[in-house]
């Protein structure tokens, strides 16, 4: 038998056949895994005269990448740019383009405007015009996101703090990007809330793209997000008035990851020290204003550090029907505590648990660390949390939020990322084996000569 032989062509196509079958199966999981939730997103792009021309180009690259990780479409993701300098250009309307491939071909023609640096200017051209029903915007409502990217690298020549302002209220989420020599307190001016999650600094133009897998998962949703989340938060005096608003402030970037709406994820929150008393039940507030203003009136309760007790509640009161709980949803259970329990916490953590609760225990300062692996779900590894300053929760809300999700749904909050790397794993092992059977098969030809 030879290497062109019938049988040994016919082998190689039926596994070049196989290859091509794993493979174009994997892009249409690819593509049917993550589902950007709607949103009205639009870009605001600096071509001011300082953006040099190949800079320009990498920003566009930029934008280009953050598309194709998109569920783009008319009932799904709408995407806009608008380029300024001293002028304003609206380059694609929210209604022009409704495929990946026209939005980027759009965008590889925009060309840079190279004069001035009027950012204000480019912001109230957005609320006005950019967002409107003209140019496609859908009608305000809590299943749509409007959503505002503005990239620059230099100090804008008017006001922007007003405008952004104005943006802000309107709904629109504001992320900014600073590049280079980029003035930090404009962008503090122009971003939401929380700061940590919608400001970004790069130091050059260069390296803008590893920026792209954060604004992946920042629009990726699950399809099936419907999940009931319960904080369980330690108000004992060692926490100390000003790190108990550094933990309202941890909670509400929480919120601010999650799907808010009647049909999708709803937010308890319990406060504990010596006793345990609910702030509020799941499903009194659906949507994220009114969930992140009840946060910041928690009163602090000062007193002892009863974990048991509290754990004990959430499971007989905070996930039942009669508290607001949904039947056949998910049940997130979130425990932050700054020190050791001064009650025993085993029997009421493991009952927590057979319940079915997915629980993240998170610790701070003086936590012990084997309480909270007692707390947590398995994999252990991934569902508690340690660090040693308050201030430091920021990064801790960033990896709880990437996790809630339900487990039997194959979206993760990062899965097209994650999805990708399994496909080119994949690949990489189908190629090992079609190469270890070529050998086999010269080895077996050798023989039979």
């Amino acid at each position: 038998m030879t290497l062109t032989s019938p049988f040994f062509l016919l082998l190689l196509g039926f596994i070049g056949a196989q290859a091509t079958l794993d493979v174009r199966t994997a892009a249409a999981m690819a593509a049917g895994l993550c589902k950007t939730r709607p949103t009205d997103l639009v870009f605001i792009i600096d071509s001011s005269r300082s953006v040099r021309p190949s800079e320009f180009e990498q920003v566009k690259v930029f934008l280009a990448k953050v598309i194709e990780g998109l569920d783009v479409g008319p009932n799904a993701t709408r995407v806009g740019v608008v380029n300024y300098a001293s002028r304003v250009k609206n380059e694609v309307s929210l209604k022009t383009h409704r495929t990946k491939a026209g939005l980027v071909k759009a965008v590889t023609k925009i060309e840079p405007l190279s004069t001035g640096t009027m950012t204000g200017l480019a912001i109230q051209f957005a609320l006005n015009v950019a967002f409107s029903d003209a140019e496609g915007a859908r009608a305000k409502s809590p299943d749509i996101s409007k959503v505002a990217i503005i990239v620059t690298d230099g100090r804008p020549q008017d006001s922007v703090k007003d405008v952004a302002q104005r943006a802000r209220d309107a709904g629109i989420e504001i992320f900014a990007i600073g590049v280079g020599r980029v003035d930090m307190s404009t962008l503090k001016q122009m971003a939401s809330d929380p700061l940590d999650d919608h400001v970004d600094y790069v130091e050059s133009y260069s390296v803008i793209e590893k920026l792209t897998k954060k604004f992946q998962e920042a629009f990726c949703a699950c399809s099936n997000s419907a999940t009931d989340v319960v904080f369980l938060i330690d108000g004992s005096k060692s926490v100390r008035p000003e790190n108990f608003e550094l933990v309202k402030k941890w909670i509400n970037q929480i919120i601010d990851k999650l799907d808010v709406s009647d049909s999708k994820a709803h937010v308890g929150l319990v406060q504990y020290s010596s006793s345990v008393k609910q702030e509020f039940p799941l499903g009194r507030y659906n949507n994220k204003k009114d969930l992140k203003d009840a946060v910041k009136k928690m009163a602090y309760m000062e007193k002892g550090t009863m974990t048991g007790q509290a754990l004990r509640y959430l499971s007989d009161n905070s996930f039942s029907v009669a508290q607001g709980a949904r039947p056949g949803v998910v049940k997130v259970g979130i425990v932050f505590t700054d020190g050791r329990s001064q009650d025993y916490i085993g029997d009421a953590a493991k009952k927590a648990k057979e319940n079915g609760f997915k629980m993240y225990a998170v610790g701070v300062g003086n936590a012990v660390e084997d309480e909270l692996k007692e707390i947590a779900s398995v994999p252990t590894g991934e569902h508690y949390f340690y660090t040693a300053d308050f201030k430091a929760m920021t990064q801790i809300a960033k990896k709880l939020q990437i996790n809630i999700c339900q487990e039997e749904d194959p979206c993760e909050c990062d899965s097209l990322v994650k999805f990708q790397k399994k496909v080119e794993d994949a690949l990489q092992a189908l190629t090992k084996k079609l190469e270890s059977m070529s050998k086999r098969i010269a080895l077996l030809e050798n023989k039979i000569v």
